[in-house]
Protein backbone atom coordinates (compact mmCIF):
# COMPACT_ATOMS: atom_id res chain seq x y z
CA UNK A 1 0.00 0.00 0.00
CA UNK A 2 1.05 3.43 -0.84
CA UNK A 3 1.44 5.71 1.86
CA UNK A 4 1.02 9.72 1.64
CA UNK A 5 3.58 11.99 2.13
CA UNK A 6 1.51 14.93 3.48
CA UNK A 7 -2.06 15.86 4.23
CA UNK A 8 -3.18 18.31 1.01
CA UNK A 9 -3.51 20.92 3.44
CA UNK A 10 -1.33 24.49 3.47
CA UNK A 11 1.72 22.26 2.92
CA UNK A 12 0.39 21.22 -0.35
CA UNK A 13 -1.32 18.51 -2.55
CA UNK A 14 -1.37 14.75 -2.11
CA UNK A 15 2.01 13.37 -2.75
CA UNK A 16 3.08 9.77 -3.19
CA UNK A 17 5.53 8.93 -0.20
CA UNK A 18 7.51 6.66 -2.48
CA UNK A 19 7.74 5.20 -5.83
CA UNK A 20 5.81 1.88 -6.75
CA UNK A 21 7.78 -1.24 -5.59
CA UNK A 22 6.70 -5.13 -5.46
CA UNK A 23 5.31 -5.11 -2.05
CA UNK A 24 2.70 -2.43 -3.45
CA UNK A 25 1.07 -5.23 -5.44
CA UNK A 26 0.69 -4.66 -9.05
CA UNK A 27 2.33 -2.12 -10.92
CA UNK A 28 0.68 1.62 -12.10
CA UNK A 29 0.82 1.34 -16.06
CA UNK A 30 2.56 4.40 -17.33
CA UNK A 31 2.11 6.82 -20.03
CA UNK A 32 4.52 9.39 -21.34
CA UNK A 33 4.45 12.18 -23.47
CA UNK A 34 7.24 14.20 -25.70
CA UNK A 35 9.66 16.37 -24.04
CA UNK A 36 8.50 18.98 -26.45
CA UNK A 37 5.35 18.92 -25.86
CA UNK A 38 4.05 17.94 -22.31
CA UNK A 39 1.33 18.44 -20.54
CA UNK A 40 1.00 21.11 -17.42
CA UNK A 41 -0.54 21.39 -14.03
CA UNK A 42 -1.11 24.03 -11.73
CA UNK A 43 0.34 22.75 -8.56
CA UNK A 44 -0.66 24.81 -4.80
CA UNK A 45 2.18 25.09 -3.10
CA UNK A 46 2.72 27.70 -0.34
CA UNK A 47 -0.37 29.73 -0.73
CA UNK A 48 0.69 29.93 -4.61
CA UNK A 49 -0.25 27.93 -7.47
CA UNK A 50 2.61 26.86 -9.64
CA UNK A 51 3.31 25.38 -12.61
CA UNK A 52 4.54 22.04 -12.85
CA UNK A 53 5.17 20.02 -16.07
CA UNK A 54 3.80 16.59 -16.10
CA UNK A 55 6.64 14.15 -16.80
CA UNK A 56 4.45 10.50 -16.50
CA UNK A 57 0.94 9.30 -15.70
CA UNK A 58 0.66 6.42 -13.50
CA UNK A 59 -3.05 4.15 -14.04
CA UNK A 60 -3.00 1.96 -10.82
CA UNK A 61 -4.82 -1.33 -10.75
CA UNK A 62 -7.46 0.02 -8.54
CA UNK A 63 -8.47 2.62 -10.70
CA UNK A 64 -6.56 5.50 -9.05
CA UNK A 65 -4.39 8.09 -11.20
CA UNK A 66 -1.12 10.10 -10.18
CA UNK A 67 0.82 12.59 -12.23
CA UNK A 68 4.31 12.82 -12.18
CA UNK A 69 5.64 16.74 -12.09
CA UNK A 70 8.61 18.63 -12.46
CA UNK A 71 7.88 21.44 -10.12
CA UNK A 72 9.47 24.16 -8.68
CA UNK A 73 7.61 24.33 -4.98
CA UNK A 74 8.70 27.68 -3.49
CA UNK A 75 10.09 29.89 -6.14
CA UNK A 76 13.89 29.08 -5.70
CA UNK A 77 13.75 27.97 -9.04
CA UNK A 78 15.22 24.49 -7.45
CA UNK A 79 12.89 21.56 -9.69
CA UNK A 80 12.17 18.87 -7.73
CA UNK A 81 10.05 15.69 -9.20
CA UNK A 82 6.93 14.90 -7.27
CA UNK A 83 3.85 12.28 -7.80
CA UNK A 84 0.22 13.59 -7.04
CA UNK A 85 -2.82 11.18 -6.75
CA UNK A 86 -5.41 13.14 -9.23
CA UNK A 87 -8.18 14.63 -9.02
CA UNK A 88 -7.52 16.58 -5.92
CA UNK A 89 -8.10 20.67 -4.70
CA UNK A 90 -4.53 21.70 -4.80
CA UNK A 91 -3.95 20.36 -8.79
CA UNK A 92 -5.60 22.32 -11.60
CA UNK A 93 -4.91 21.73 -15.72
CA UNK A 94 -2.93 24.48 -16.80
CA UNK A 95 -1.62 23.37 -20.03
CA UNK A 96 -2.65 19.93 -22.23
CA UNK A 97 -0.70 18.28 -25.03
CA UNK A 98 -1.45 18.32 -28.73
CA UNK A 99 0.51 14.71 -28.33
CA UNK A 100 -1.58 11.59 -27.50
CA UNK A 101 0.24 9.70 -24.38
CA UNK A 102 2.48 6.78 -24.80
CA UNK A 103 2.29 3.78 -23.12
CA UNK A 104 5.63 2.27 -25.37
CA UNK A 105 8.81 2.40 -23.88
CA UNK A 106 11.23 5.09 -25.39
CA UNK A 107 8.57 6.48 -27.60
CA UNK A 108 6.73 9.29 -25.48
CA UNK A 109 9.91 9.99 -23.40
CA UNK A 110 13.13 9.39 -25.51
CA UNK A 111 13.79 12.61 -26.33
CA UNK A 112 16.71 14.48 -25.84
CA UNK A 113 15.58 17.39 -22.74
CA UNK A 114 15.97 20.77 -24.21
CA UNK A 115 17.67 23.28 -21.55
CA UNK A 116 15.13 26.52 -21.44
CA UNK A 117 18.50 27.94 -21.69
CA UNK A 118 19.06 26.91 -25.48
CA UNK A 119 15.35 28.78 -26.04
CA UNK A 120 16.92 31.81 -24.57
CA UNK A 121 19.69 31.42 -27.33
CA UNK A 122 17.11 31.01 -30.20
CA UNK A 123 16.52 27.48 -30.16
CA UNK A 124 13.24 25.31 -28.77
CA UNK A 125 10.63 27.85 -27.20
CA UNK A 126 9.95 26.54 -23.47
CA UNK A 127 6.39 25.56 -23.18
CA UNK A 128 5.56 27.30 -19.54
CA UNK A 129 4.30 31.09 -20.38
CA UNK A 130 6.02 34.20 -19.44
CA UNK A 131 5.66 35.31 -16.10
CA UNK A 132 3.19 38.07 -16.05
CA UNK A 133 4.96 39.61 -12.85
CA UNK A 134 2.25 38.86 -10.04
Amino acid sequence: MIRILNHGSAAGPLALEHPWRPEDGPPPALSTWPLADPPALWVRAGGRWRWAEVRARQDWPDGRVAYQVLVDLDGSTTMLLRTYWWPQPGLRVARRSASAPSREAGRGGGEMPVSHHSAAAGGIRPSRPAPTGR
